[in-house]
């Protein structure tokens, strides 16, 4: 093993940690096998409802060489957002991950400056950074260097951890020290399965994308199914269930990030709170949130769907 390689690895897992990443790990840049018929199967169940653009860039989504010239590595991060404080419980809920600043923004600052650091360490490099916005397949990724397993509610799991961090990705034209898959450790449980409100996961590892809160509640801008009313459980933006019943997210620590802290009124809100809400209190309370992605007219929408 080239020792200069294994250094360089190291400097970069370091300047990842240094920058407030939760970890660090890479993978060789290759095709995707494993994911290509699984992704093909997917779209063919029409698991992705009206997310269209799920079925653009297959190819691209199944190999970075094609995001990035002569791309080597996938520098896999993950990014804690589990808050200290959460929402009053008999309120409408929101996704955890939207309380504070939109994490796009947040995560692609700390990308740019880990991309800034390998130039200036190593010299010229060429590398793309990504969250979660192009066609890159970030919790295959994840898993394939190494920083957990893909859970049956296919979100990522770590065993220290639990689920509750974004992914984020540098593809980069430089050959590193490469991280292996870790172990699966869902075993026999089948409690996200059990407490999807929507029966969302079809399958063990097989999430029906259009079933799922999350979908319904940010994706899906045509009228809203009356048959999944009342099922919803007070969720106004995106679903934590299954995330919330798995056993290993009773490991999840606060973060330390200060942008992902949440307006105070978000907390305290009650029902009433929000079904009274005004475009300038919506405004406030969701000033750079992902929230925003809905429009003030879409959480309107999904708050009358509960009532």
């Amino acid at each position: 093993m080239n020792s200069n390689r294994v250094h360089t690895t190291q400097q970069i897992k370091a300047e990842a940690k240094r920058l407030g990443f939760l970890s660090c790990g890479i993978a060789k840049a290759g095709f995707l096998e494993a994911e290509a018929p699984r992704l093909e199967r997917w779209l063919k169940n029409g698991f992705q409802g009206e997310m269209h653009y799920m079925e653009n860039h297959f190819d691209k989504r199944l190999d970075p060489t094609l995001l990035v010239d002569g791309a080597k590595s996938v520098i896999s991060l993950l990014l804690n957002y589990y808050p200290e404080h959460t929402q009053n419980p008999d309120s409408y809920q929101i996704s955890k991950y939207a309380y504070g600043q939109d994490y796009h923004f947040v995560i692609k600052d700390k990308l740019k400056e880990l991309l800034h650091f390998i130039q200036n360490e190593i010299g010229e490099v060429n590398g793309r950074a990504f969250v979660d916005s192009a066609p890159v397949l970030d919790k295959a990724w994840a898993a394939k260097s190494g920083l957990g397993w893909i859970g049956k509610n296919a979100n990522l799991i770590t065993q220290k951890t639990g689920s509750f961090y974004f992914i984020a990705e540098l593809i980069v034209d430089l050959e590193l020290d490469y991280d292996t898959p870790t172990t699966d450790h869902c075993g026999t449980c089948t409690a996200c399965i059990d407490a999807c409100p929507t029966q969302a996961i079809v399958a063990p590892y097989v999430v029906d994308g259009s079933k799922c809160i999350s979908y319904y509640t940010i994706e899906l801008k045509d009228q809203l199914p009356t048959e999944m009313k009342g099922a919803w459980n007070d969720w106004m933006f995106g679903c934590d269930v299954c995330q919330d019943v798995c056993p290993w997210n009773r490991f999840a620590k606060p973060h330390q990030e200060p942008a992902f802290n949440p307006h105070p009124d978000l907390l305290q809100f009650t029902k009433k709170d929000w079904e009274e809400i005004t475009e300038e209190t919506f405004r406030k309370v969701f000033k750079n949130s992902a929230v925003k992605r809905t429009k003030f007219e879409g959480l309107q929408r999904n708050i009358d769907f509960l009532k």
